[in-house]
């Protein structure tokens, strides 16, 4: 198997107020290419120590972009947007140095998030407040205003880094604030690359920091009493130590945590167009390392056998390899950690009869023995309470179990602590807006696979997190309204 070229890896800085450097206080890490498992780069981390410098100057330049013209940001945004279109190459082939993302899923990857820049960039001119009758017989009326938060801490997990970057980042210096961010040192290379092109793109020094870094280093930005609001995507376990300092600093966040979501699917929907969407969504997907994939599809009786072989010929189709290679569909998960995690699931799994593995449920060999390779998996039958069913796999296999009536569907789909998205494959227009409303779940997708749209807003319930990124909703997130109430000067009394 050709493997991905190891000379040509970025070196990492750490962007302090947009100025590299090529150490800190947190010493290093050593990047292991996810298809060999061989140090590919080691990456310096920061610490506590850079936090603060990043906070200082930051701070030191806070009102001054707050003051910069809404144009003026606007146009700073497009023009990053116009940047990553001509780095569109090398942003998909540092997904694959990164976390093994296949090239074509992360040249879609790019897309998304230049749409998401973009729209954002839009918004900087169109922030307004509203003028607010007080039906006060003295005359009094007030208005509200949009105002920046200040400093922003932003936290991002290492799937699709560059995707959290752009729902992020450029919603938040739209807003005007100015923002530090910790990206997965599991993940630098994007996160490089996206930093270069912010200063190149005319950004102020200063206005953003964007560097991997330790524990301690997201502690640090979390507890900085100047920075105003936290913005986390990972997972629950993480998310609990960040809103417990949360609540000692009284500081606001936003959550996205991951999800189990169910994909309901009924006789009266195209069959072959669901199966496709599922297998790649759950499968071909960033090897289905992804938060709101439609890892459990809930099959009515009628069509179950059928789509069942429908899964399994897809499945069977899909090439297994070198990310680097553009005719592979599934690359390898992100690490030796992520492997051992995935197998023991489903090794429990298979110990429970918890399911039928129809394909897959091993480790690769042969040329990718040596990788974090996981054959695709297709799991039938699944016992809709075990741990396969209720646990992120995070890893390319689906979960496929049956039902009979809509109401044991929405019964099946809601049992899960989380609820960030739930899919609907089905043509009755009166069911989809039936069980749209039965559904819980932060978004509901109806004929179609998972849509990150950068003017809907996305986010979830339960332990998915809440809060909300995109749209409209996404900027006030960063936002807040100053109401301001004016009076005619009448005396009190008399």
């Amino acid at each position: 198997m050709a493997t991905a070229v190891l000379s040509d890896v970025p070196q990492v800085h750490l962007h302090i107020g947009g100025v590299p450097q090529t150490g800190g206080s947190g010493g290093t890490h050593d990047h292991l290419h996810p298809v060999t498992q061989q140090v590919q780069a080691t990456i310096p981390l920061a610490g506590r120590a850079e936090v603060a410098s990043a906070v200082e100057r930051a701070e030191a330049v806070r009102e001054s972009w707050r003051r910069t013209s809404p144009e003026q940001r606007r146009d700073i945004l497009n023009k990053l947007a116009d940047l990553m279109v001509e780095h569109r190459t090398e942003f998909a082939r540092m997904a694959a140095l990164d976390g093994g993302t296949t090239i074509s899923v992360g040249e879609r990857g790019v897309d998304t998030a230049v749409a998401w820049v973009r729209y954002y960039a839009g918004w900087c001119d169109k922030l307004t407040g509203e003028m607010l009758g007080t039906f006060d017989t003295r005359g009094e009326f007030a208005y509200s205003v949009p105002e920046p938060i200040g400093i922003v801490g932003i936290i991002i997990t290492w799937n699709g880094p560059l995707i959290s970057l752009g729902m992020k980042v450029a919603a938040a210096l739209a807003a005007g604030n100015c923002v530090i961010c910790k990206p997965a040192e599991m993940t630098p290379f994007a996160p490089e690359l996206f930093a270069r092109l912010c200063r190149q793109a005319g950004l102020p020094d200063g206005v953003l920091s964007i560097f991997p870094g330790t524990g301690e280093a997201g502690d640090a930005i979390v507890r900085h009493k100047k920075v105003r609001k936290i913005s986390f995507t990972g997972g629950p376990i993480t998310a609990r130590k960040i809103l417990e300092a949360c609540a000692q600093e009284i500081k606001p966040s936003v959550m996205e945590l991951g999800g189990k979501s169910a994909s309901l699917v009924f006789p009266d929907c195209d069959l072959q167009a669901a199966a496709e969407r599922a297998v790649f969504w759950t499968v071909g997907c960033l090897s289905g390392q992804g938060c709101a994939l439609p890892t459990r599809q809930l099959v009515h009786a009628d069509v179950y056998d059928e789509f069942v072989e429908r899964l399994k010929g897809i499945i069977g189709q899909f090439k297994v390899g070198d990310p680097m290679d553009p005719t592979v569909m599934v690359g390898p998960v992100i690490n030796k950690a992520a492997t051992d995690r995935i197998m023991g699931m489903f090794e429990r799994a298979k110990a429970d009869k918890a399911g039928k593995f129809l394909l897959g449920g091993n480790r690769c060999g042969g040329d990718l023995a040596d990788g974090n390779f996981i054959e695709p998996t297709l799991i039938v039958d699944a016992d809709p309470d075990h741990e396969i069913s209720q646990v992120e796999i995070f890893g390319p296999a689906v979960v496929v179990m049956k039902f009979h009536t809509e109401d044991e569907a929405v019964a099946i789909a809601n049992n899960s602590e989380y609820g960030l998205a739930a899919y609907i494959q089905s043509d009755n227009v009166q069911r989809v807006h039936r069980l749209s409303e039965r559904l819980s779940a932060g978004g509901v997708y109806v004929n179609g696979g998972f849509q990150v749209n950068p003017h809907t807003p996305f986010g979830g319930i339960g332990i998915s997190g809440f809060g909300k990124e995109g749209g409209k909703a996404g900027i006030d997130e960063f936002l807040h309204y100053k109401t301001v109430v004016i009076g005619v000067g009448a005396p009190i009394f008399g």
